[in-house]
């Protein structure tokens, strides 16, 4: 029995793919379109777009006023750009990435001064449009004769440093013996690897598929680049037949084969290719009659109908940096875009799915002109999740997630593929607070409310987790609270009379008499919101839930301290304070003031003492009064000078002996 097997690679490349549904999303909009050239070199899907109403132009000067002109995945020079700007048409610009990235580097090359080598069909529109962007300072090649041609002739004269680069859709065997051409090791030569991933993926399947078949089938239109080297690359290996459509099956001659390779170039529709395969199954079918395998079955389940809103599981075959490719099973290639995978902005495809997965999707589009299908996980995924949020409401389970975005009056995420809302004033934050603050932070919550009907959302609280958690800690402290019992606790708030220190979701109050042993007129000279401090329980009202807390301690006393420094008669240095019509207030050591009475001032009559004594100055007084009780302490300056008298009396006695 003969073996049909088909390339894993086979068909619409990524940048083809973009550019035909970009054309098809226009004209399901009713768009007059107009493609600079055809949007791809296969002229079923050509004919199907102009009988949808495109319209194919070679020039800028034939546009409409009215159309929108889509630049096609093969790209164009920076002239056309400027011609289409100046037209003031609407523009689409499908070209592919990959060769977005080579205009980019050819156009920064040349402004450097680089020499460009592209490597490609000369008459290639996309190896036109590269050239478009090197301000003719450039030389197309075809193959490494004619590379090692132009290093013998003129690389030693040109004077200029080379950029090389291909053309997406160059053959990798030709590309390879490029590289063996070009002068090893020199600084000035740059050569950068731009032949499409999908590209080299493409042939190099054909060519390991082409190394074990009989005959390949190599599907794609006459006119493309990529096909036509999928075709020389084959050749090499096998017997190959290059066809543009199944019909033309029947014009071979094939000869008796075991094993058939099928591929196809990156502009050829998956129906085409599942046209091929069939019809190659049929001409099995008489050989196969005696066979266990069912081959009509086979067929049968291949051309199976799937519909929108159905549920199909798929085996996903590629992925890239916007989808998943899958296979359904059917004559359709199932196309998973991004924000079907999953409704996370930082994940790409690759963190969610895997070549050879197997997953659940539903069905959102059929096209059966294209022999595509758009897919949905995230649906399914939406549907299970919904599921599990239901659960959630009734059972009261706390749930985690992380603040997707702030929207008006609250913050949004996603748990479970459900998009969850948590109106502002159920955030936890105090009334008026920038949400902001809790973006791309993990919060828990509960559901306190699922819609129902088609749109699946939750409303839920973050409040109501965190007053749960203030429940059960305030249960908790008062279970072991009693006076005396030291804390360390977090600064929440600050108000005029005193600080509300968290105790680990239970919040007590130290007064500002207690921040501090000096006077203050406010907690803010001492303690800041966020700061942690050791404090302990002075008393408990557990009937009103008050706790009143401690701070400052007896060893910082400063009447302790200088009680335990100073005595009657010492003399010290004092700082005048304070000034009043009795006399003076003046700082021993921080947080002790003594007063010198107008009458200890000097030895003489005192009229004013700001005649004498200024704030700020700086003293010798003696201590001659510590009354314990009330905490109060005279000092003066006046005994100071008497002593200073009585020495100077006695000295001449002194001085006679």
């Amino acid at each position: 029995m003969n073996k049909v097997t088909v390339a894993k690679s086979a068909g619409f490349c990524f940048g083809v793919d973009r550019a035909v549904k970009m054309v098809y999303g226009e004209l399901e909009k009713n768009t007059n379109v107009a493609t600079l050239g055809p949007i791809i070199h296969n002229q079923d899907v050509v004919n199907d777009m102009q009988a949808k109403g495109a319209r194919i132009i070679d020039t800028v000067d034939e546009l409409k006023p009215d159309e929108t002109v889509v630049i096609r995945s093969h790209g164009v020079g920076r002239e056309i750009y400027e011609q289409i700007k100046a037209k003031g048409n609407r523009m689409l610009d499908a070209t592919c990435p990959f060769v977005s990235r080579i205009h980019k580097i050819v156009a920064e090359k040349t402004a450097e001064g680089y020499f460009i080598l592209i490597a490609g069909d000369r008459n290639h529109p996309e190896v036109q449009g590269i050239v478009g962007h090197c301000d003719e300072n450039c030389l197309v090649f075809k193959d490494n004769f004619e590379l090692k041609a132009f290093f013998e002739k003129n690389y030693k004269n040109l004077r200029k440093k080379l950029a090389i680069v291909a053309q997406t859709t160059y053959n990798i065997v030709v590309w390879g013996e490029c590289l063996n051409v070009i002068p090893k090791d020199d600084p000035d030569i740059v050569i950068y690897d731009t032949i499409c991933n999908a590209t080299d993926t493409r042939q190099s399947d054909a060519a390991e598929l082409a190394k074990n078949s009989d005959i390949m089938l190599v599907v794609g239109g006459r006119h493309s680049s990529n096909t036509v080297k999928l075709y020389e690359v084959c050749s090499r290996y096998c017997k190959t037949y290059h066809i543009e459509n199944s019909d033309e099956l029947r014009t071979l001659k094939l000869p008796n084969a075991e094993k058939i390779g099928i591929t196809a170039g990156a502009s050829t529709p998956a129906y085409i290719i599942k046209e091929v395969q069939t019809k190659m199954a049929e001409n099995e079918i008489l050989a196969a009659q005696n066979e266990d395998f069912d081959f009509a079955q086979a067929i049968d389940e291949s051309f199976k109908k799937i519909h929108t809103g159905e549920k199909v599981k798929g085996t996903v075959i590629a992925v890239n940096n916007t989808e998943a490719i899958v296979d359904l099973g059917t004559k359709h290639t199932g196309y998973v875009a991004l924000d079907d995978l999953t409704d996370d902005p930082s994940k790409k495809p690759s963190d969610i799915v895997s070549v050879g997965d197997e997953i659940d999707l539903v069905v959102i589009k059929v096209n059966d002109a294209e022999g595509t299908a758009a897919l949905s996980k995230r649906k399914v995924d939406e549907q299970a999740g919904y599921e599990k949020i239901v659960k959630a409401q009734q059972e009261g389970t706390v749930l985690e997630g992380v603040v997707q975005s702030v929207v008006n009056k609250g913050v949004t995420l996603t748990v479970l593929g459900v998009r969850v809302f948590i109106p502002a004033s159920l955030t936890g934050l105090p009334r008026g607070a920038e949400l902001d603050q809790l973006l791309k932070k993990k919060v828990e919550f509960i559901v306190i409310e699922v819609s129902e009907g088609g749109r699946k959302r939750a409303v839920g609280s973050i409040k109501a987790v965190q007053n749960a958690k203030k429940e059960e800690a305030k249960a908790k402290f008062w279970e072991t609270a009693e006076v005396g019992k030291t804390y360390t606790g977090k600064v929440k708030s600050l108000t005029s009379f005193g600080a509300f220190v968290d105790l680990g979701g239970i919040d007590g109050m130290v007064h500002i008499s207690e921040l501090s042993w000096k006077r203050i007129k406010h907690p803010s000279e001492v303690v800041n919101v966020g700061d942690t401090l050791e404090v302990y329980i002075k008393d408990l009202d557990r009937e009103a839930n008050r706790i009143s807390l401690g701070f400052k301690k007896a060893e910082d006393n400063p009447w302790e301290i200088f009680m335990s420094k100073y005595k009657v008669g010492d003399v010290v240095k004092a700082t005048i304070v304070s000034i009043t019509s009795f006399g003076a207030f003046a700082q021993i050591i921080d947080g002790v003031d003594g007063l010198i009475h107008i009458s200890q001032i000097a030895d003489q009559k005192v009229e004013n003492v700001k005649d004498v004594l200024n704030v700020g100055d700086e003293v010798d007084v003696k201590i001659i009064d510590i009354d314990e009780e009330s905490k109060r302490i005279s000092i003066s300056m006046r005994a100071l000078l008497e002593n200073a008298e009585d020495d100077a009396e006695e000295a001449p006695a002194e001085d006679a002996e």
